[in-house]
């Protein structure tokens, strides 16, 4: 029988996050956590649970792992801000929150466990450890993707909101994975582990991190072009169906978490170069007569990663025309005009939008984006105008993309009210018009 002690827990949320002193919130969270474990009855004690984290990438690797693991013959459940995913069943997150809350969490869990799934891969945000939301989960696998600047004025500056990701590490005692090339490595590497893996493409970063019980796996020869990525592992080569040397990164952060658990490079070769693509992530929604790209970047470094390998595949006569905006909410307000700037270095054309204001007023977010680009910048505050506008301006060969929503089914707007919304849609639709 579930514990009447937890009662208030569950249905005086509201009433306790509105009134509780700051002191005390971290206790809350905390026993909301230990209720939905036991309510679900820890259904973490009997899968392996991969648990995922970094600033960009997530929700790609979530998807890799998972398809190894299914490539390798094993049930798997995932948990990402694009699905949740219980063996053959899947459906859409329509939460507009990347890792849910603790009781929908262990929920899920049971599930998987009921499905005899062996597997748990989850999305782990560092908004979800700040409430704790990972605990009274037993995690086997802690990876990180990489780490840059985001959710600053949540967390309170970057050292917390790093602080914050260190600690699903600091949890898991069985193996950690990291990007060897990421700037922030040495940081988590302090965590204790029973094995670590570390991925890249510098050589060098590995002779730095050298130690035992450590695995490097370093691509060789790595690639791009406008048909996808390749590298070579021991030997075998790689060729993915997806843009961009970050896809790289994150095919080698999959690949260490399969080498974890047994899964040979073979099975992981077969697995990743099925993936044609990820939803919201790097999609081209339209190959012709132009390209039309839709991705979730909505940090400095995803948006200029995302630009980097737009320009590499674009030819010297087709333009590249953006449409951005930046999230409401006061959410790092710091970014704006840096994802701004980053739109002049790299586009013929910009057009600045509405992008999940929330209780902001969107025409000054628009504004603060917009404020240190030079030259010709639309300001179009209907996000479906600035889209429309886009491919109206495109010419044959010209390429479109359209960051900061991916996948996302909603648009956040004032008073807490969700608008059904989805960017890629909005592109098939208005190219329809033109049949």
């Amino acid at each position: 029988m579930f514990p009447l002690i937890f009662l208030p827990v569950l249905y005086m949320k509201e009433l306790i996050e509105k009134f509780i002193p700051g002191f005390l919130l971290n206790f809350y969270h905390c026993s909301l956590s230990l209720a939905g474990a036991f309510l679900y009855r820890f259904p973490s004690r009997k899968l392996i649970v991969i648990g995922i984290t970094g600033t960009s990438g997530k929700s790609t690797v979530v998807e890799m792992t998972s398809r190894i693991f299914e490539g390798a013959g094993f049930k798997v459940a995932s948990l990402s801000s694009i699905k949740f995913k219980i063996g053959e069943r899947e459906w859409e997150n329509k939460l507009k929150m990347t890792m849910p809350g603790r009781m929908k969490i262990q929920r899920f869990l049971r599930q998987a466990k009921n499905a005899n799934c062996k597997y748990a891969i989850l999305e782990i945000t560092s908004e979800g450890i700040k409430q704790y939301r990972h605990m009274f989960i037993n995690f086997n696998t802690a990876l990180l993707t990489n780490l840059s600047p985001e959710h600053i004025e949540a967390h309170g500056g970057f050292e917390k909101y790093r602080k914050a990701k260190k600690k699903l590490f600091q949890k898991t005692k069985g193996i950690h994975v990291v990007n060897l090339d990421d700037k922030n490595v040495g940081y988590f590497l302090k965590s204790p582990a029973e094995k670590k893996y570390g991925y890249g493409l510098e050589i060098s970063n590995f002779s730095r991190f050298q130690r035992d019980n450590f695995q490097p796996i370093i691509a060789q020869n790595p690639q791009t072009s406008n048909q996808g990525a390749s590298f070579f592992l021991n030997g075998i080569r790689f060729n993915l169906k997806l843009l961009g040397e970050f896809n790289i990164y994150n095919s080698l952060a999959a690949i260490c978490v399969g080498l974890s658990q047994g899964v040979n490079l073979e099975i992981c070769k077969r697995a990743l170069e099925k993936i044609k693509g990820i939803s919201g992530r790097m999609e081209i929604v339209i190959k012709k007569p132009f390209i039309v790209i839709v991705d979730y970047a909505h940090t400095p470094e995803a948006l200029e990663s995302v630009y980097k390998t737009v320009s590499g595949i674009r030819n010297g006569e087709s333009k590249m025309i953006c449409v951005l905006g930046s999230c409401g909410g006061g959410r790092d307000k710091w970014k704006r005009p840096i994802l701004g700037e980053l739109a002049a270095d790299y586009c013929q054309e910009i057009i600045v939008t509405n992008e999940d204001p929330y209780d902001e007023n969107p025409t000054e977010i628009i504004e603060q984006v917009a404020q240190k680009i030079s030259g010709k910048v639309q300001k179009i505050l209907d996000r479906k105008e600035a889209i429309k506008k886009a491919l109206e301006s495109a010419n044959p060969g010209d390429i479109v993309v359209i960051t900061g929503k991916g996948s996302e089914p909603w648009m956040c707007v004032k008073n807490g009210k969700k608008m059904p919304w989805d960017d890629r849609k909005i592109v098939r639709e208005e190219e329809l018009r033109k049949l």
